[in-house]
């Protein structure tokens, strides 16, 4: 049995290979590793990753240092000579650090300072020189198209439209677009820094008056005026702020007790405005101690807030979610998408993504969470079929996301592992999936094993009442999709519900050969299903061959986290 390749876990023969090394290889293999720097106007950031073949990849470090590029630049387009020592002495440590992470390639770029600089060969040759850093000057319109790549690679839009905003220091990028292509790109003239350096002296600290705030309105409008044609014909159904401004705007909003941005439910224009006025009543020193705000942009925020106000006016954004992806996250996706190891990188969804990244990460049995995953997936749509349950196609993808993580926690250690891969699943940002997913998700990890949830422990889950039901119900299906491989050899190769009654409810479960320890395994799940569906569980087992099998194998297309594609 253990030399006989298992069917339902077919891939191109072009991949196969590199799968079964991958797998077999202690952590995956070392990967290559590369930093994305990233000159802002404002800030400077680093990204360090470990990549692997298969279309995942592991963040090593991030870093982040405030330097103020652009500060007093604006006005005679020159980078000031401290502001060039400030972001050279940032690059070296940066290049130290990459250093010590063996790193193979730094992808460094720099935007709005040092695009409109007319010394900005001055900065590069000093980064070249004295940070052992090349750089490249990337325009408007690529970083726009950067921040879209980066931002539409951790949501999921379905078929959905988008508004990607970003407020950065010295510009303002739009982008328009759904998850898979881009349909308009914007880099506007406008930037907290640029419009700070024009409206406030160095040393202003009083509050801001209406007046003076809508002065700077004004000057917003006028900037995106020529920009609002090409825009406005791009309709979208949801918009994303991925900016530091825009980010920090929404925390102060939260902790204010009205705004909802903490949540998941974004910004709306309402809250914003009232974000500005309380803003613009206080002068600078009071302003650094609002709940919220990052003190080193209370000097700066005003002007940021002037423009995302404007902006949402005059594209009629009601709501903005503010998202920590950006700039160095697309300088990634668009690394990635040109190199011939991440054939999929296209194919998988947001989801599939980073659902396969976190059990990479963690060193999963992947064949087992394949096999789980599939019986998972087999039991809840011949449920469905059968009249046990009614939820449909959300659902079924939570269950099989959630069963493909159920080990991730051995990861930490294989005692409790089940409470360490709620843990894990709870903590791991899994992009493209809501907060209430991941809670979700996180709960049919942790009852994959051990107790079921029921009675007080059930009502003491921290999800709706909603949620609770599909809790129940979908870790009957996971916890016996693993009590059928509790072997990790792929014994039970398929089970389904023929019918259900009052007598009981029929699971036909189809074995390649004698499995005496998943037999037991799903006796101990009988009382649990009897619970939970109001009715008895009947099992019948049937002999199946190969052949079969792989006929059955080759008809329809499968879920990725099920027959192994790109997961190698």
């Amino acid at each position: 049995m253990g030399t006989e390749p298992d069917p339902l876990s077919t891939l191109p023969s072009k991949l196969y290979a590199e799968v079964s090394s991958l797998e077999q290889t202690p952590g995956h293999g070392e990967g290559r590793i590369v930093a994305f720097i990233d000159i802002g106007t404002n800030s400077i950031r680093m990204m360090i990753v470990r990549l692997f073949p298969g279309c995942t990849y592991q963040v090593l470090s991030r870093q982040k240092e405030l330097v103020r590029l652009g500060e007093g630049e604006f006005g005679e387009n020159r980078i000031l000579d401290d502001a060039i020592d400030r972001a050279v002495g940032v690059c070296r440590n940066f290049t130290g650090l990459a250093r010590s992470f063996s790193t193979d390639e730094v992808v460094a770029v720099a935007t709005s300072a040092a695009r409109e600089a007319v010394n900005r060969n001055a900065l590069l040759t000093r980064l070249r020189h004295e940070a052992s850093m090349d750089v490249r000057v990337i325009s408007g319109r690529e970083e726009a198209r950067l921040i879209y790549m980066g931002v539409v690679t951790g949501v999921h839009l379905g078929g959905k439209q988008a508004l990607f905003v970003d407020i950065g220091g010295g510009s303002t990028e739009i982008a328009m677009g759904g998850q898979h292509s881009c349909s308009a790109l914007e880099s506007l003239l406008l930037g907290s820094i640029r419009l700070t350096n024009r409206f406030f002296s160095q040393k202003e600290e009083k509050p801001v008056t209406k007046k003076k705030y809508d002065r700077i309105r004004s000057a917003v409008r006028e900037a995106i005026g020529p920009a609002l044609p090409g825009l406005s014909v791009h309709p979208f159904d949801i918009a994303f702020g991925s900016s530091g401004t825009i980010i920090n705007l929404a925390e102060i909003a939260a902790r204010s007790g009205n705004g909802r941005a903490g949540n998941g439910e974004g910004l709306t224009r309402s809250e914003l405005t009232g974000v500005a006025e309380l803003l613009c009543s206080l002068p600078l020193a009071k302003r650094r101690k609002v709940p919220g705000i990052n003190p080193e942009r209370a000097d700066i925020i005003i002007c940021g807030a002037a423009i995302l106000e404007t902006l949402m006016d005059a594209l009629g954004i009601e709501r903005i979610i503010p998202t920590q992806r950006g700039l160095q996250d697309g300088l990634l996706a668009d690394y990635l998408s040109q190199m011939r190891d991440f054939p999929f990188i296209g194919q998988l969804s947001v989801r599939e993504r980073s659902v396969l990244q976190l059990a990479r990460s963690c060193r999963i049995n992947e064949h087992h969470a394949r096999t789980v995953a599939r019986l998972a997936r087999e039991l809840f749509r011949s449920a469905g079929e059968c009249g046990l349950h009614e939820f449909g196609e959300e659902e079924e993808e939570l269950l099989i996301s959630a069963t493909y993580l159920h080990d991730v926690g051995s990861f930490i250690s294989y005692a409790n592992h089940h409470l360490h891969s709620s843990y894990l699943i709870r903590n791991a940002d899994l992009a493209g999936f809501s907060h209430r997913e991941i809670l979700l998700m996180a709960h049919l990890a942790r009852y994959h094993r051990k107790k079921p949830p029921k009675g007080k422990h059930l009502a003491m889950v921290p999800l709706e009442k909603p949620d609770q039901g599909r809790l129940r119900v979908l870790s009957a299906f996971i916890r016996i999709a693993e009590s059928l491989d509790r072997s990790h050899a792929g014994l039970i190769r398929h089970a389904r519900f023929l019918s259900t009654g009052a007598g009981g409810a029929v699971l036909e479960l189809s074995a390649v050969s004698a499995c005496e320890l998943e037999i037991a395994g799903i006796g101990n799940e009988a009382d649990n299903f009897q619970r939970v569906f109001g009715r008895p569980l009947i099992t019948r087992f049937v002999t199946t061959d190969l052949q079969e099998l792989r006929e059955r194998s080759d008809n329809g297309t499968v879920h990725p986290l099920l027959d192994g594609q790109g997961t190698g």
